[in-house]
């Protein structure tokens, strides 16, 4: 049975936010990250550090058990789907003109589709929305993310293995980065954006509630490093475009394999993807740069 509520009048509705971007926000985040050096304020925002901004700042009274806005439709822009569980499954962006450090940036919100469907575990709802960033009156970042909204799933089980297969299909790895996502990342980086999920940071409620092996890596926190190795792949370019799809959840503690594949001739870009210890894909995007 599908989500029966009717949400056609919620698509098309708006809402636009200001906001300055901290040169001490982005240094925490440059460290957070473990770069040698922070942008400095005239400097390009590097691509996936606009997360850092327009993170709404809703009273406590108003979350959920999760720690997300209620879904009663009195916090946030989001429509009230009737489902308990949250995330962000995946994202279209696209990099215009860099952002600048300490520059005033505007966003226009725009929600684009709500899709109810039955999927293998029950009941689920995509919903689509697109942001436009701007700064001076140009347009320097278009977006569009897909968050998922799900039924409660069953606690897991512990050692429990991983649902996502390995990648199936033989691509050609131009290069590899390991690296091993830990709780202090996870809390800083929640912090930083003002996440408040409690899957990122409460183990009990990970595991005992919402059904994971234990603390969750954001999405957001994967495909930003899955960005920074991009653009490290390519350097004396910049990051045109990012095309990315949640597929399992990483889990903190756990190695994760960052990979660039493909043939670097290709014009239209590169996959890059995120392997978690298991072998099991976690994030696949593809990429696309410009000159510099």
């Amino acid at each position: 049975m599908e989500c029966e509520t009717d949400f056609s009048a919620w698509i098309g509705r708006e809402e636009t936010a200001q906001e300055r971007i901290d040169p001490l926000r982005v240094a925490a985040l440059a460290a957070t990250l473990d770069c040698g050096v922070a942008p400095a304020e005239g400097d390009p925002l590097p691509p996936g550090w606009q997360w850092l901004l327009f993170n709404p700042a809703v009273r406590h009274s108003l979350l959920g058990e999760d720690g997300h806005p209620r879904r009663d439709g009195t916090a946030g822009f989001l429509p009230p789907v009737p489902l308990p569980r949250r995330m962000w499954a995946g994202g279209r962006i696209r990099y215009r003109v860099p952002l600048r450090v300490g520059a005033l940036a505007l966003r226009t919100s725009r929600i684009l589709t709500v899709v109810p469907k039955q999927g293998r575990g029950g009941r689920i709802c995509f919903v689509t929305v697109e942001h436009t960033t701007a700064c001076d009156g140009r347009t320097c970042i278009v977006e569009e993310q897909d968050i998922v909204y799900r039924e409660a799933a069953a606690p897991a089980r512990p050692g429990a293995a991983p649902v996502a297969p390995p990648p199936a299909d033989p691509v050609q790895v131009q290069e590899r980065r390991i690296l091993t996502p830990g709780s202090t990342l996870l809390f800083r980086y929640s912090a930083l954006t003002f996440n408040g999920h409690r899957i990122h940071y409460d183990l009990p409620y990970a595991q005992e509630v919402e059904g994971y092996r234990g603390l969750v890596v954001h999405g957001p926190l994967t495909a930003t490093l899955l960005q920074q190795f991009a653009q490290d792949f390519r350097p004396g370019t910049r990051l045109a475009r990012f095309d990315f799809r949640g597929v399992a959840p990483l889990i903190a503690g756990e190695a994760v394999e960052l990979q660039v594949c493909g043939d670097p001739a290709d014009a239209q870009g590169l996959l890059l993807r995120a392997i978690d210890r298991h072998g099991a894909l976690a994030m696949q995007a593809s990429a696309g740069w410009a000159p510099a």
